[in-house]
């Protein structure tokens, strides 16, 4: 447990036991020093969605498109279709919905055809006694059901609509863990997963269509609805619900991918700025890269890099069927492959100079890398042509460069040995790597390795690839608007114990709070901006709730911040 600096006097009793509030004095990097100055105001979390529903865009097989033409609906059980608000009709699971779209007007038609209704939408089925399905869709080779409601909008272009699956953040994640990870990882790889899914959606981001928060493929997370959920799986998003990754007091950008190769790369060195589109991007401190030797030096020189890709050192990552590959292409081959796909990577803005369509780069001399990140992942390549020579950044953009058989590179953590002939030509390429994908944040198998091998629990993965987090309930705001004046989380405890940090910036004197239905009033020490209580004892190991109440007698014009930090075993 975590040194939480000296105790003060502020008091409160809960069933008639005694615990102390202490403010944060000499509190580890790890927790409260990270926060201290970032400051708050009630509008902080405006964007993370309080009624924790996510809406989810279905595209048509193998994801081709999210805008349908034409569907057709069940349910598995009974289920109610609404035009918006207003009530059409119930369904029992033998009723087949036929959708289309004439201009902005959605046609609802059963089985044999006979017009059940015409309405401009969003069309909504809803179902409180089993999912509703959409007819040839498949996901995972199973039919694609899906829980909750889902809901059919129209899209700008007439004739077009949306598929939506609005659901809860739980029960989405039932969906999505799974499928982004086998279960035969283990229940605690499967948490870790978990979390890191949960912080990916409640994250605010970008948003690629007004109409839905994410999509159900890659671009996303791979969400395949409730078919494909799997008993462990479903144990993990349980035993994990309400827990997130912290930075202070701020949501982690949770970024994963399949195996990192033995050592992940920190996010500026992947990923661009997503508004400026600045790469090198700006430093997220909690993406760090890390080796899972520690022994292990950074791999940003050329010699370094090689000796490390054209090895099998021990590492987490050791299961994966990626964590050495190799690729060769002749000279023809690779002239072919980089010609064939700089001009639509220089359209992403990462190579310099652009080349347009049907322009002509020379003939391919060498793949010289300029600069590597820590991992020995390429941030910078020069390809070298009798033509002259073309800069080309980012990873991704490197691995769609370097096709072999019209697929990218796995990876960007690849050094590269070339032959040539007595001409000076070049007439052969050999790429010896590691790792597939992005290889920032957690990595899967390195995830499953660490849960069945080691026999890690999930906080200490999550902790093991993302650099001096906490894990905790989403922080919130209370205070006197009545929008904001009253809160209640329910979360799981795996130690049955934990920490309420309240950051008292203006000052409130006092706060209503029930512990599994243990209601009391804390007095808050307002001498420091921190107060903290010790939860254990009033917590059970499991599911937990607590619930907080603005006192009415401290003003709207005051507030405070909040969070439960998870303490271990």
């Amino acid at each position: 447990m975590r040194n939480f600096g000296i105790l003060l006097s502020a008091c409160i009793v809960l069933s008639g036991i005694t615990s102390s509030a202490a403010y944060l004095g000499d509190i580890p990097q790890t927790t409260m020093q990270i926060a201290r100055e970032a400051g708050f105001n009630n509008s902080q979390y405006s964007n993370i969605p309080k009624s924790k529903i996510v809406r989810v865009g279905i595209g048509t097989n193998n994801f081709t498109t999210y805008q349908w033409k034409t569907a057709a609906l069940y349910g598995t059980g009974g289920y109610e279709l609404y035009n918006n608000k207003t009530y059409i009709g119930t369904y029992t699971q033998d009723d087949l919905i036929n959708v289309n779209m004439v201009g902005k007007i959605f046609v609802l038609t059963d089985k044999d055809e006979n017009v059940i209704a015409k309405v401009s939408g969003p069309v909504i089925f809803k179902s409180d006694f089993g999912f509703i399905g959409i007819k040839d869709l498949k996901r995972a080779g199973k039919d694609a059901v899906y829980r909750n409601r889902i809901e059919l909008v129209s899209a700008s272009n007439p004739g077009s609509f949306y598929i939506v699956n609005s659901l809860g953040v739980e029960e989405y994640l039932r969906g999505v863990v799974p499928n982004e990870m086998p279960v035969s990882f283990g229940l605690e790889a499967l948490k870790a997963q978990a979390v890191a899914a949960r912080n990916y959606v409640l994250s605010p981001r970008v948003k690629s269509n007004s109409i839905y928060d994410v999509v159900d493929s890659v671009a996303s997370q791979v969400y395949f609805g409730a078919n494909t959920e799997k008993e462990l799986s479903n144990q993990a998003v349980m035993e994990t619900s309400g827990i997130v990754a912290l930075y202070g007091w701020d949501l982690i950008l949770a970024q994963y991918s399949s195996t990192a190769g033995g050592y992940t790369e920190s996010y500026q060195n992947v990923f661009s700025d997503p508004i400026t589109k600045k790469f090198p991007s700006h430093e997220k401190p909690y993406l760090k890269g890390v080796p899972d030797n520690p022994s292990t030096h950074s791999l940003d020189k050329e010699e370094d890099a090689l000796e490390f890709y054209k090895s099998k050192p021990k590492s987490f990552d050791e299961k994966s069927s990626y964590y050495r590959w190799t690729r060769e292409w002749n000279g023809q081959e690779i002239q072919d492959a980089i010609q064939a796909n700089i001009a639509a990577q220089s359209a992403a803005g990462f190579v310099e100079p652009a080349v347009k369509k049907d322009e002509t780069i020379g003939i391919v001399n060498k793949l010289n890398v300029l600069k590597r990140g820590v991992s020995g992942k390429i941030i910078e390549l020069e390809i070298q042509t009798d033509c002259g020579n073309f800069l080309v950044k980012k990873e991704l953009v490197i691995r769609r460069l370097l096709t072999k058989n019209g697929k990218a590179l796995p990876s960007a953590n690849v050094i590269f040995e070339h032959e040539y002939n007595d001409e000076g030509d070049l007439i052969y390429v050999k790429a010896y790597g590691g790792g597939f994908g992005h290889g920032v944040g957690l990595s899967q198998y390195g995830a499953g390795y660490m849960a069945q091998t080691l026999h890690q629990t999930y906080d200490k993965i999550l902790k093991h690839y993302y650099t001096n987090i906490t894990l905790g309930t989403e922080p919130f705001i209370l205070s006197g608007n009545p929008s904001q004046s009253t809160a209640s989380q329910t979360f799981w405890s795996q130690s049955g114990k934990g920490i309420l940090i309240i950051d008292n910036k203006y000052k409130v004197e006092n706060l209503n709070i029930s512990v599994n239905g243990a209601e009391e009033t804390i007095s808050l020490d307002t001498s420091g901006r921190y107060n903290t209580l010790d939860l254990s004892g009033y917590l059970h190991k499991g599911l937990n709730t607590v619930n907080f109440k603005y006192p009415q007698n401290q003003g709207k014009n005051k507030g405070l911040r909040i969070f439960i930090e998870m303490v271990d075993d």
